[in-house]
């Protein structure tokens, strides 16, 4: 058995999280530098100090996942969101059940708030945000971030719901109120349903086609009929009728 093999089995015990399910060139790299960089030869040694140390496997799942983010990622897609998908699901639904699924640091379910607002009070707004790795998720909270972050954010946007504090910028309480975030494993855990919007971007391609179909499969089961998934934009879904989903603009299917 290669020592790749013993983490990836070691890993499962460890954490129920299956590493045979995203792209195994593209994790190798990321944890072939990881364990270098510690001092080791190979995952197998790699694992085994793993089993012991909690700081290293919360190192280990920080690098697994990919939490690269910011907020109005990709801003004309945030534009077709606001001025084209909410109103139409607003029409049917003044109070939305919105999931932010792999939402990293926060940036994209507060970007979600700050976006509804412009259509209903944030009193209604509510978003359940998962993660797998409570790390960042501890981060999300704070709601802390940097200039570049919010590079695309408009600056009306940002002299109303963000406060300077030295060189960083806090999310206002009353955006951070309507965000719940929990832990959750998309190839593992259940999914709750009944969603009217399900935004999943930047995180599908570093998963395999298996994982990827068992993911979008439950996505699907997830939404009620009208619902609409936001996907990120190297992530086009080539056979949405496949997942009972219509294209409803780039990036956006609609559960049909």
């Amino acid at each position: 058995m290669s020592d790749y093999s013993i983490l990836i089995q070691g890993i499962k015990r460890k954490t129920g999280i299956d590493l045979s399910l995203y792209k195994e060139a593209q994790m190798k790299r990321r944890l072939t530098s990881l364990y270098e960089k510690k001092g080791f030869r190979d995952f197998r040694e790699y694992f085994e100090a793993i089993q012991s140390d909690k700081e290293m496997l919360d190192e280990f799942l920080d690098r697994m996942t990919i939490n690269v983010s910011e907020f109005y990622r990709n801003a004309i897609r945030w534009n077709v969101l606001e001025n084209k998908i909410l109103p139409q699901l607003l029409e049917k639904n003044k109070r939305l059940k919105v999931w932010s699924a792999a939402c990293s640091t926060g940036e994209e379910p507060y970007s979600l708030a700050m976006v509804m607002a412009t259509h209903i009070p944030l009193r209604d707004i509510s978003i359940l945000a998962t993660d797998l790795d409570a790390g960042v998720i501890n981060r999300a909270k704070v709601g802390l971030y940097g200039e570049r972050s919010l590079k695309e954010v408009p600056k009306s946007i940002v002299s109303k719901y963000f406060v300077k504090e030295g060189q960083s910028y806090q999310v206002v309480e009353e955006i951070k109120k309507t965000v719940t975030f929990k832990q959750h494993n998309l190839l593992e855990d259940r999914y709750d349903s009944n969603y009217d919007l399900i935004v999943c971007r930047n995180v599908m391609i570093y998963f395999t086609e298996e994982a990827k179909d068992q993911i979008y499969t439950n996505f699907s089961k997830a939404l009620k009929p009208g619902g609409v998934l936001f996907v990120g934009s190297t992530e086009q879904i080539f056979n949405p009728e496949k997942y009972n989903f219509e294209s409803v603009d780039t990036f956006f299917y609609r559960k049909k």
